[in-house]
């Protein structure tokens, strides 16, 4: 019987009270309901103050390049289709540096879940403005104030072809992990955008200020009109929180014949006489 301890890796060093504290207890606590051992799973992270969760969460485990996480994943999973994996990414790392993985991702249906951590600031490099950082937001970088708007992560995995797209609050532990049982059952590209305020850097986006705006998604949802996603996802008054929007369709992987039958990663390797293509280098 797996329990969190089995989860546990070396001495946790996130700041006291980070968001994050939430989505890793959360991620055991999911782990551990869908069955899945350190052994069963594994998890791609980015670079960031979420990428250290490498160190504190026992699975196998690769941190990629900033913004990078997502094809590495991808590879993964073609080549070990039966494998879960499960993508670990900040805000400004998933949405900034690698903005242009997440959309083909999400159009692609890859068999991925990715969580993204999203605190409003790049944490890590000690607080500067990120892709969803509020219009006005004052930073070391932007002194003067934020002056784009934010990214939407939700409508922009909605309107590039995710098949499940939610959110999450860090603080709400048991209906967080319950998010990522879902993203994690689900065959496609999976998309949990997780709220998890940065207590150091980020003093606008607080526990306080998400739980006087964060609302649970009710049971009269249809999460399969889109239309009603996106104006869930428009919402800035009030942040929906639960799953947005799912769809079944075939996933990336189901679309390659070159992946039927047995994962790559099992197949035995075939020997191949490359004499001729040595002898033409000469």
């Amino acid at each position: 019987m797996v329990s969190m301890g089995d989860f546990n890796k070396l001495q946790n060093t996130w700041c006291p009270a980070c968001g994050n504290f939430g989505i890793w207890t959360a991620v055991k606590k999911a782990l551990i309901k869908l069955n899945l051992g350190p052994d069963d799973v594994l998890f791609v992270y980015g670079i960031g103050c979420h990428g250290h969760m490498s160190d504190f969460l026992k699975t196998y485990s690769f941190e990629g390049l900033h913004g990078r996480a997502l094809p590495v994943a991808a590879a993964a999973k073609m080549v070990n289709k039966d494998l879960p994996v499960v993508v670990s990414a900040g805000d400004g790392d998933c949405l900034g540096e690698g903005g242009n993985h997440f959309l083909h991702a999400c159009r692609a249906n890859q068999d991925i879940t990715l969580l993204i951590h999203d605190n409003q600031t790049y944490g890590l490099t000690t607080g500067q403005t990120s892709p969803t950082s509020l219009k006005g937001y004052k930073t070391k970088s932007t002194p003067g104030g934020v002056i784009e708007v934010p990214a939407n992560p939700l409508l922009l995995a909605l309107s590039a072809g995710a098949t499940f797209v939610a959110r999450g609050f860090s603080q709400d532990l048991l209906g967080l992990s319950e998010l990522m049982v879902k993203a994690m059952q689900h065959r496609g590209f999976s998309v949990l955008n997780i709220y998890q305020p940065c207590v150091t850097f980020n003093k606008l986006n607080t526990y306080d200020w998400f739980k006087e705006r964060v609302v649970k998604i009710d049971d009269s949802h249809n999460t399969a009109d889109k239309f009603s996603a996106i104006k869930l996802a428009m919402q800035t008054d009030k942040l929906a929180i639960g799953v947005l929007y799912e769809e079944k369709r075939p996933s990336y992987e189901d679309e390659l014949p070159q992946l039927e039958g047995t994962p790559i990663v099992k197949r035995p390797a075939a020997a191949r006489d490359i004499s001729a293509e040595l002898k033409s280098l000469q």
